[in-house]
């Protein structure tokens, strides 16, 4: 296409949007100014067909008729028989190839054979033999700057996509524990006396009084002084007296006697008529059926105490979603008692059971909590980082692609302002990328951003040049 004009099938002449762009097929530029009358031209001239009219200063001004410009000078007339002008030699950069044509600077849908500037005084841009091909782009480098223009490189990623689920907070079973003696007793002061409330390892719980507990110390007392009272006796004798002590000693460990009264004991001490209970570890008391003064049997529990450092968040995932859960895939969960912040956690189990009524199977994550923000039955929602393949993928920033809907395609850098648009089959969506199936090879760079106004350019590149080699 020449920015002399376009003949439209049929002899009508159409102008363009933005000012003096013609569709159809190559013309002639035209002939500056017509015969006088009488001038053996002239009848010549009259018998020329007369397409339309052209500024007389040469800009992209057209008219279909005879016409003044504002200096009140004629239109020239641009004739259908005219020979096309013969391309004007122009200087080219060493090592390049013959210049086809120049194109409008600002990218617009403009080409000239010749040399020109555009009417802001920018000279339009040579475009070199071999630049130019049908499926690549040329944009100048000051203009990939102005317009931001970045890329990215494809590469192997493995694609993660969050599953989504709620669930709720829960004790960590293997902190709890459950404070029961293991004799019969009486409790006469209790110390903690409050569910909820907060314990330390060590922490005495009661102080209780048991009968059994004193008759098995004072009889491995008796055993004691028997068998030093038979150091002289037969070796049949001190062995039995000995087997008295240690099997009263052994059944004050059976019961998890505190290892310092046992000690005292064994050095001589006197048998105390209280018992200091004890906390078994830190936590928080969960359950308690302690009463102060009642009597309790062997076995039975006083408090359930639960360590909270750890808790397990059980979510109730779908289904269909199940197969993408595996153990140690990370999990975070916020909760809305808790604003603004995320905890981190793994999946530690997956249930092997599914709740009939609400199609889910439970999936177990365990999360710290230093704080003890996080209580039993607390409710949060929780994500997955459950990936979308078994294995990486070549994939690009999902911004790269460019949608028709019928074809996806990406702009591949071929050097410094080329690109070359190339159709892709995409796959997998996730975290702000897409799998691409086909088409890129790792390590390829794409454009990332403004590549909608390159291809922009490049589809009305494909136009002209439809027009320039017709």
């Amino acid at each position: 296409m020449t920015r002399w004009g376009i003949l439209v099938s049929g002899g009508a002449v159409v102008a363009a949007l933005g000012g003096g762009f013609w569709l159809g097929h190559v013309v002639a530029p035209p002939s500056r100014g017509r015969p006088p009358a009488g001038h053996p031209a002239a009848a010549t001239a009259a018998a020329r067909p007369i397409l339309y009219y052209q500024a007389p200063d040469g800009s992209p001004d057209y008219s279909p008729a005879p016409k003044k410009d504002a200096k009140g000078r004629d239109y020239v007339p641009v004739y259908g028989d005219a020979p096309p002008p013969a391309p004007v030699a122009a200087a080219k950069p060493k090592g390049k190839g013959k210049i086809l044509y120049y194109r409008n600077p600002m990218g617009l849908p403009d080409i000239s054979q010749v040399p020109k500037k555009d009417p802001m005084g920018m000279d339009y841009v040579p475009v070199y033999e071999g630049e130019d091909s049908g499926d690549t782009v040329r944009i100048g480098l000051d203009k990939v700057q102005k317009l931001g223009v970045r890329s990215a490189a494809a590469e192997m990623r493995a694609l993660v996509r969050p599953l989504r689920a709620v669930g709720t907070v829960q004790v960590d079973e293997r902190n709890l524990r459950s404070v029961s003696p293991r004799f019969d007793g009486y409790i006469e002061v209790l110390h903690v006396d409050q569910t909820g409330q907060a314990v330390r390892r060590g922490q005495p719980l009661m102080e209780i009084w048991s009968p059994d507990l004193v008759l098995a110390e004072e009889e491995y007392l008796a055993a004691r002084r028997s068998a030093q009272a038979l150091d002289n006796a037969s070796p049949e004798a001190r062995n039995a007296a000995r087997g008295l002590a240690d099997g009263a000693l052994a059944r004050l460990r059976n019961w998890e006697i505190d290892g310092a009264r046992v000690e005292r004991l064994k050095q001589g001490g006197q048998p105390a008529r209280l018992l200091t209970l004890a906390s078994p570890v830190t936590g928080v008391v969960l359950e308690k059926r302690a009463v102060q003064g009642m009597r309790f049997t062997a076995g039975e529990e006083l408090y359930r105490i639960a360590d909270l450092s750890t808790v397990w968040v059980i979510a109730d995932v779908f289904e269909q979603d199940l197969a993408r859960v595996k153990v140690g895939q990370t999990a975070s969960v916020t909760f809305d008692a808790l604003p603004g912040e995320t905890f981190t956690g793994k999946v530690t189990f997956i249930y092997p059971t599914l709740t009939a009524d609400t199609r889910t199977g439970k999936v177990r994550i365990q999360l710290a909590n230093p704080r003890g923000d996080l209580r039993p039955a607390l409710y949060g929602t929780v994500e997955i980082a459950a990936p979308v393949a078994a294995q990486p993928v070549l994939t690009v920033p999902d911004s790269a692609v460019l949608d028709t809907g019928a074809r996806q395609v990406v702009l591949v850098e071929r050097g410094e302002g080329l690109y070359e648009p190339r159709e892709v089959r995409t796959g997998a969506r996730a975290g702000g990328y897409v799998e691409v199936l086909d088409g890129l090879k790792a390590g390829e760079k794409v454009v990332v951003s403004a590549n909608f106004l390159i291809d922009a350019e490049s589809n009305l590149r494909a136009a002209l040049q439809s027009f320039h080699h017709h």
